[in-house]
């Protein structure tokens, strides 16, 4: 049972306003019980204000209560302030989306010669460009980091030719992040400062670890319920998933793109769709610059999701009813916890139904499961797909740094039409997408968390 009670403050231009915070505050609360989460920030843009509420620890081993100035990783959403950075240097003509990555790093290079001339910013903000994309390398605690991990993707391979479809990747931020630092002059963290943080007067958000720990930060938990075995992921892959805030600053964030000349001069540009995802049942049906783009109730949504070692983040932004909404948690059943807390607020505040999750037909579908069995790999991760009793078993290891840092997981797979199937692991309540494709023409693809993993054995 939680011990501490849920903390709640409206942010109202220097007034304390309890609303109907109360009720929030106390949902936050059980819902974090419920799904087994240490602890929990929420922050929700409506009527012209911002709204905040916390509940929980930041560390089981210490106690330490969260409040809503604490600091949480908020994982890959930084990929929407790396893509936003990469838009203004477009808006003021210091590039385009369609200038070739070698055209700013001549010294950069992948394994395809082909791919090396051919990726443009563009690819890279879309996830596109087809490179490997989970290179969690360590290139050290210096300003060189970025340069130095560049350098290491000169061995990255393709996992489909440039444009020809979707796959998560984060090596391809990274890229973003070190262009960011050629065309501005300064360190990728730096020029988020001056270009992001500082403009919107964001107060915590930072970067570096150094700063973090001048506030009270959120500590990540295993399955098991105790801290993870490290705090946060290397420097080198900072663009891609290493900034850490408050819910409000992530609101402030969001609610940026919706205001012209906030930031940018057209931050609808950014929700334009660029391309359709293979995997339409995970969250976005499309991608945008930087956005996964969904529809709920027929109302355009703006998200991005964020995983570290054990912490979680969540930020919605629905242009329409102009509401941000941010959630950040440090472990439990993150998915679960975000899709009920969202659903409800949704409803409370504009009557929007948030869809489920795909789940598993009425009534069953027949399908050659054997089709699809084999070994599916990319860098970071080996997926086993087998059969067990004429099912199909998905089991994801994780390979390289990611060893000892993400679980395994084991997924019970069952069809709902010929190529898509739904599965969850144990004591999981939300049903995960698996979508496969078979080319005649090429290699077969696993569409599965956002990546397009080729089939090797």
């Amino acid at each position: 049972m939680r011990t501490l009670p849920a903390k709640f403050i409206e942010h109202t231009g220097g007034r304390r306003v309890d609303a109907d915070m109360e009720h929030w505050a106390s949902r936050l609360e059980a819902l974090a019980d419920q799904f087994e989460v240490p602890g929990a920030s929420l922050a929700f843009w409506r009527g012209g204000e911002v709204h905040a509420c916390a509940t929980g620890v930041l560390n089981t081993a210490t106690g330490a209560p969260v409040h809503t100035d604490s600091l949480f990783q908020i994982g890959s959403i930084t990929k929407v302030w790396t893509a936003t950075q990469i838009m203004l240097l477009a808006e003021q003509g210091r590039t385009t989306l369609d200038t070739r990555v070698v055209d700013v790093l001549p010294r950069f290079t992948v394994k395809d010669a082909q791919a090396t001339a051919s990726i443009t910013l563009r690819h890279l903000l879309t996830h596109t460009a087809g490179i490997d994309g989970d290179l969690f390398l360590d290139t050290g605690r210096g300003d060189d980091c970025l340069a130095r991990y560049v350098e290491a993707c000169a061995g990255l391979e393709q996992t489909f030719p440039v444009g020809d479809s979707h796959s998560y990747c984060n090596s391809g931020f990274v890229i973003a992040g070190r262009v960011i630092e050629q065309l501005t002059g300064q360190v990728w963290d730096r020029a988020l400062r001056e270009q992001i943080c500082e403009p919107l007067g964001l107060t915590h958000t930072f970067t570096l670890p150094e700063d973090v720990l001048r506030f009270g930060a959120a500590m990540g938990h295993g399955d098991d319920g105790g801290p993870a075995p490290a705090w946060g992921l290397p420097r080198s892959v900072g663009p891609a998933g290493l900034i850490c805030s408050t819910a409000a600053d992530v609101v402030a964030f969001g609610r940026a793109h919706l205001t012209p000349g906030a930031l940018l001069a057209d931050p609808q540009a950014m929700g334009e769709p660029q391309v359709d995802l293979p995997n339409p049942y995970a969250g976005g049906q499309q991608w945008g610059i930087g956005w996964s783009l969904d529809e709920w109730d027929g109302h355009v949504v703006l998200s991005h999701t964020g995983d570290t070692i054990g912490q979680h983040a969540a930020l919605w932004v629905l242009p329409e009813t102009r509401t941000v909404v941010a959630v950040l948690i440090n472990g439990g059943h993150s998915v679960a916890f975000q899709h009920h807390l969202v659903s409800e607020l949704m409803k409370e505040l504009h009557q929007i139904s948030v869809p489920g999750p795909l789940a598993p037909p009425a009534h069953p579908v027949d399908v050659d499961v054997d089709l699809f069995t084999g070994v599916y790999e990319r860098a970071g991760s080996q997926i086993h797909v087998t059969t067990h009793d004429g099912q199909l078993r998905l089991r994801t290891e994780p390979t390289g740094i990611l060893v000892g840092l993400a679980q395994p997981r084991t997924l019970e797979l069952t069809p709902v039409d010929a190529t898509t199937f739904v599965g969850r692991g144990e004591e999981e309540s939300m049903w995960d997408a698996v979508v496969f494709e078979n080319r005649a023409d090429g290699p077969s693809y696993l569409h599965y968390s956002g990546r397009a993993t080729p089939k090797t054995g």
